[in-house]
């Protein structure tokens, strides 16, 4: 089953069950996807999961820095909203690599790839992208990727 489907699924089956919080969250996220297919038939193009996956690591990223300066502002009240927020989306989301494992896949891409410096960075995330896909968080890739050829 599509993550889009998926979602639409358990919007319909959180509206049936007066969910009306979790009806809130799953909307932001399918407004997120529409905003995706307004843009992908600009380009007469088609959103894949990969689209979608990429948009919901987004959605946590910002709502991870909005958590922050809530709790740094002094307004627990919407911090906790947000992480509700980003628990939802992160359902969503296949499991991630650990942290060992990437470094150790990073260690064995910049091996096969001969790597040496930052230029080489883009092929470096570029191969790991290609290898792990949607389990691949790029933000947590990328801050390994620059530590160790920096």
């Amino acid at each position: 089953m599509s993550i889009r489907n998926q979602i639409m699924d358990d919007l319909k089956a959180a509206m049936k069950a007066g969910q009306s919080e979790k009806v809130a969250q799953l909307r932001g996220i399918t407004a997120k996807i529409k905003d995706l297919d307004v843009a992908a038939r600009a380009n007469k193009a088609e959103v894949s999961d990969d689209d979608i996956l990429s948009a919901l690591r987004s959605m946590i990223k910002s709502r991870t820095e909005s958590v922050a300066l809530y709790i740094k502002g002094g307004r627990p009240e919407l911090a906790e909203k947000e992480e509700g927020e980003i628990n939802m989306i992160r359902h969503y989301l296949p499991p991630e690599l650990d942290e060992k494992t990437l470094s150790e896949e990073i260690e064995k891409t910049i091996t096969q790839l001969g790597a040496s410096s930052m230029k080489d960075m883009g092929r470096v995330m570029a191969a790991l992208k290609d290898r792990f896909g949607a389990t691949l968080d790029p933000a947590k890739a990328s801050a390994l990727v620059k530590k160790r050829l920096g």
